[in-house]
């Protein structure tokens, strides 16, 4: 047994985007992992604004007591120009909002959401008032997410993109928190799992995943994840 009392998403209105709820009672036991997936969230945990950065290794949330989350995970490279930070500077980290934007400004908007019986709609407006203000994310940042996560190499993708392997580098590093060797690791990583999860079996997902074989997926997903395929499907 976990210590998830429940999960639950939805696609938001923003392009890309989905809204979540998860409650954690440690009473129930160790909390499911938090999986790397190239993205970052904006939370709202137990009465405070939160920012989650793009991890690298799985995390297991702690709670002390029953902890209430709801958020809003954003496409992978989406995030950054939204919330005015380079993903590099969140990379395995969690902050509060107010490390990064004006406290008065902070502090009116966990007002309202505080108040609001349905936090998780509020921040998915607050996403999608973030999102008007700020544009659309540079189109690139998708082609080379799904470059990627079609198997295509580092020097292929920067090609598709039409930029140099440097310059990718330092973009990916902005958008998405890592170069686009390890976001390739990530997306491959999920990729393996979706299709764990569909009942694929494991030796078939290593192929259609894009590993060399079944040991290669093993030990890839322990060292992104800890845990083996198998307890995490």
């Amino acid at each position: 047994m976990t210590g998830d009392g429940g999960y639950e998403e939805r696609t938001a209105l923003v392009p890309g985007a989905v809204v979540w709820r998860r409650t954690v009672d440690p009473a129930r036991g160790p909390a499911a992992p938090v999986l790397p997936d190239g993205c970052m969230d904006l939370l709202w945990v137990e009465g405070e604004l939160r920012v989650a950065g793009p991890d690298t290794r799985a995390h297991r949330p702690a709670p002390a007591a029953v902890t209430r989350y709801a958020g809003i995970r954003f496409a992978p490279g989406a995030a950054p120009a939204c919330l005015g930070v380079p993903a590099h500077e969140l990379r395995d980290r969690g902050v509060g909002l107010a490390e990064l934007w004006p406290s008065a400004r902070v502090r009116r908007l966990t007002e309202r959401i505080g108040e609001s019986p349905d936090p998780a709609a509020e921040l998915e407006a607050l996403a999608v008032r973030l999102a008007d203000a700020t544009g659309p994310p540079d189109p690139r940042l998708a082609g080379i997410v799904r470059t990627l996560r079609a198997g295509a190499t580092v020097a292929e993708t920067a090609r598709r993109a039409g930029l140099n392997t440097r310059v990718l580098h330092r973009r990916s590093l902005a958008a998405f928190g890592y170069g686009p060797k390890t976001l390739a690791r990530i997306l491959r990583l999920q990729r393996a799992l979706a299709l764990a999860r569909a009942g694929v079996p494991f030796a078939e997902t290593s192929y259609r995943a894009g590993y060399t074989d079944q040991a290669h997926l093993a030990r890839e997903v322990k060292d992104l994840t800890g845990d083996t395929l198998r307890r995490l499907v």
